[in-house]
């Protein structure tokens, strides 16, 4: 969840898995890390092989064609083997140049610090022959603050994200001849502003490193970009899910829904997993209300004890959405741990195979893209169904008694109230139906057709994040109409005695204690005011996971 603080102690590269967890932290809240001495150690075998390879090219020895150590890359493949050793560094500097060739803006620090914590954890993996001293100053480069300005496009996610991690090699490293030109250093934030990438490193203290064999491809050739969008926009659909749990039970309890739908076999009658966990809170989020009609113990009153869709069938549409969140957390979690370069170096292999640098396509991203994809499909459903309460919030013949727009106006048709927001909720869903189209059944050949499939997890990603900070909006409206509308519930003569469940209190008080970002109250709306103020503030208590602290803190409280 996003209600973690932020934790000063390092985060330990190397030692077991990485989490997802473990990645938000140095990424949104700028944690250190440190390496492992076993990751180091387990680095040391490659290593040494690749440092074996380029002693031999050094004494004039015969050295067999190796990918990416001293042969041209994709289609110049097998062309021509080198045999100067310093041409197959050099090989390594020109394919971080040519390869820095994105366009765009340039994506979120979070994205740049996730990216570089992803390939750190890749090389420290042990099979991409790296030394250590280029996972070093990738750390050194989190901790102290540089930042390279990635623009957002260009990876096709297979042969990796090459075009947007060359623009993190190319600030980190210089040529081996010695010459540092700067306009070759690309570029980093510094103090906020965009300075070349030399710059933004001495400032830091740290030295741009002279690159070796395989050097270059390894920093590139990898999922590391595609994985950290998909990784950020993973972590916030799953607290996104369990907010719009929240504001659904609110809306539920704002319009007098039936308690039939939740009932615990009803959903075990069907044995969907997510299904039953979805039901199971939304009784919890319930508990207490005299509000909802109906329970297990309890005869509804009114006939038929049915509601709309959009509030029955909350379990059996947030219950598939949870359990593909789940299933792409197994994905993403995979990814952040896993050597994705080519080729990868496995000096065990037997004796009687020489050549220990193994050619394949880790690099290749559709696990990624299929993640990254599904996370936009499953969130753009809470959206769709978020959008339909928002409507019959607004709507005077299907709310059940309260006021046309949530706005108890001295003169009708004078106030809009909510009319607006619901425009914009039903804007952003749109958008995200269409961001929502799969990327990764689209592919491109490129690299005279050596690369003839690749997944597109860039798109992928980039739409996710996109279509998470849609939907975000989207519950962060229901947070505000949710709360407007309890409160002109219990404003109501025959409802006023009416007993709000635990958690929508905890909610409405945490609502109705923050403040708009113009620094008013966000408080209850009697006439018109500027709603922008109050949709942004509503999605920082989304984004940031107020709200499900505040309910967990209250249910916490109550047993």
């Amino acid at each position: 969840m996003n209600t973690q603080t932020v934790i000063e102690a390092a985060v330990v590269i190397g030692a077991g898995r990485a989490t997802l967890d473990d990645l938000v932290q140095v990424a949104r809240f700028r944690r250190p890390v440190e390496l492992a001495d076993e990751a180091l150690a387990r680095m040391e075998p490659s290593r040494k092989w690749l440092s074996d390879v380029v002693s031999q090219m050094e004494a004039g020895e015969p050295t067999a064609p190796i990918y990416s150590i001293n042969t041209g890359f994709g289609s110049l493949a097998g062309r021509k083997a080198f045999d100067d050793a310093a041409d197959a560094a050099e090989l390594s500097r020109r394919l971080v140049l040519s390869n820095a060739a994105g366009v765009g803006r340039y994506v979120d620090e979070e994205v740049v610090r996730a990216t570089m914590f992803i390939r750190i954890v890749s090389l420290t993996q042990g099979h991409s022959g790296v030394r250590p001293e280029i996972v070093r100053t990738l750390a050194e480069m989190l901790n102290k603050g540089v930042y390279p300005a990635i623009p957002e496009y260009g990876s096709l996610g297979a042969s990796g994200d090459l075009i947007p991690l060359a623009h993190v090699a190319i600030v980190m490293t210089r040529s081996h001849t010695g010459k540092d030109n700067e306009l070759d250093s690309g570029e980093a934030f510094l103090d906020g502003a965009v300075v070349s990438g030399k710059a933004a490193m001495a400032a830091a203290g740290l030295e741009r490193l002279p690159l070796g064999a395989k050097d270059g491809l390894a920093l590139l050739n990898g999922t590391s970009f595609s994985c950290a969008q998909a990784a950020l926009a993973l972590f916030d659909a799953q607290n996104l899910l369990e907010t719009a749990q929240v504001t659904a039970a609110m809306t539920i309890e704002a319009l007098m829904g039936f308690g039939d739908a939740f009932i615990s076999e009803l959903h075990e009658a069907r044995g969907q997993k997510g299904q039953i966990e979805v039901a199971a809170r939304i009784r919890q989020l319930l508990a207490g209300s005299t509000l909802v009609d109906g329970s297990a113990e309890m005869d509804p009153v009114r006939q038929p004890p049915q509601d709309a869709y959009s509030l029955r069938c909350v379990p059996q549409v947030f219950g598939p959405v949870k359990d593909t969140l789940d299933f792409a957390a197994g994905i993403i979690n995979n990814e952040i741990n896993a050597a994705t370069d080519n080729p990868l170096i496995f000096p065990a292999l037997p004796a009687s195979r020489s050549l220990k640098a193994v050619s394949g396509g880790n690099f290749h991203a559709e696990y990624v893209a299929f993640a990254a994809d599904f996370i936009s499909i499953v969130t753009t459903e809470i959206g769709n169904i978020t959008e339909r309460r928002l409507f019959r919030l607004d709507d005077g013949t299907l709310n059940r008694g309260l006021p046309d727009m949530l706005i108890d106006s001295d003169q009708t048709g004078l106030d809009c109230g909510y009319m607006l927001p619901q425009y914009l909720a039903a804007a952003l869903v749109s958008d995200s139906k269409t961001l929502s189209h799969p990327d990764s059944v689209d592919s491109i050949p490129t690299c005279a057709n050596q690369e003839d499939h690749v997944s597109m997890a860039n798109n992928a990603g980039r739409h996710a994040r996109q279509v998470v900070a849609n939907i975000e909006a989207v519950v962060g409206i229901e947070l505000l109409m949710a709360c407007q509308a309890l409160e002109l519930r219990l404003a109501r003569p025959e409802t006023a005695s009416a007993t709000l469940a635990a958690a929508s209190r905890a909610v409405l008080d945490l609502v109705r204690g923050s403040s708009s970002t113009d620094g008013r109250p966000l408080d209850h709306i009697r006439r018109d005011v500027v709603m922008y103020p109050r949709v942004r503030a509503a999605m920082e208590l989304v984004h940031s996971g107020a709200v499900v602290a505040s309910v967990n803190d209250a249910l916490a409280g109550n047993n």
